[in-house]
């Protein structure tokens, strides 16, 4: 993930689902001098929530606005914890080992939260796309809780994690990258991240390493 100028994506969103940018968001999580945190405060947290089209842009800012400062900390730390279960279980799920039974324990938790924080209410004509009236589910009272962008990020890992698309989970050829991503490729061959990035890498790496030999 990078970050770039005013008014361009500040997170390099080239997983193919919002989890799985997630736990990307721990960059050089396998480097030797350590991992960069690029979820810093409760507002890198809400971007990325917002770049990740989980949370629109309406509700970010009233959350940016509202959020107790200790609740937004709270809510920060809760993100991380999810993001690094969750990375337990998928990069687990990638290696072909079963991840850590607290970790599991961990994800359960927050997928009961996010799904125990919802609402079910009666939609009025117009707000389905059918144009009926109809039960639906809504975050309703939550909808200003600090820990809104985490619960929203725990469905779309628990919605991932239970769905045949973990079986195309992928983690970048690249040893010192390791990001994950959605293998959609037509014969499932994508091996990078980013083929503009660690793919043009590692092609310049055995270039050179097919020069000197």
């Amino acid at each position: 993930m990078i970050r770039t100028t005013a008014g361009r994506p500040r997170y390099e969103l080239c997983a193919g689902h919002p989890a799985l940018d997630f736990v990307n968001s721990l960059d050089n999580r396998f480097r030797e001098d350590g991992p960069v945190e690029l979820l810093t405060d409760y507002a890198d947290l809400l971007r990325f929530a917002e770049e990740t089209r989980l949370l629109d842009a309406g509700r970010a800012s009233r959350l940016a606005s509202t959020a107790n400062p200790r609740a937004a900390v709270r809510a920060l730390r809760s993100a991380r914890g999810l993001r690094e279960s969750l990375a337990a279980a998928l990069y687990g799920s990638v290696d072909d080992h079963p991840p850590p039974p607290a970790d599991i324990r961990t994800l359960e938790r927050y997928f009961h939260s996010a799904n125990a924080h919802r609402e079910l209410r009666w939609e009025q004509p117009g707000e389905h796309s059918n144009g009926r009236s109809g039960l639906g589910w809504d975050w309703g009272r939550f909808e200003t809780n600090a820990e809104l962008p985490v619960w929203l990020l725990a469905r779309a890992a628990s919605q991932l994690m239970t769905s045949e698309a973990l079986g195309r989970i992928r983690a970048c050829g690249a040893e010192s990258c390791r990001w994950l991503f959605l293998d959609t490729s037509k014969n499932h061959t994508r091996r990078w991240c980013n083929m503009k990035v660690c793919g043009n890498r590692m092609k310049a790496r055995r270039f050179q390493a097919r020069r000197e030999g």
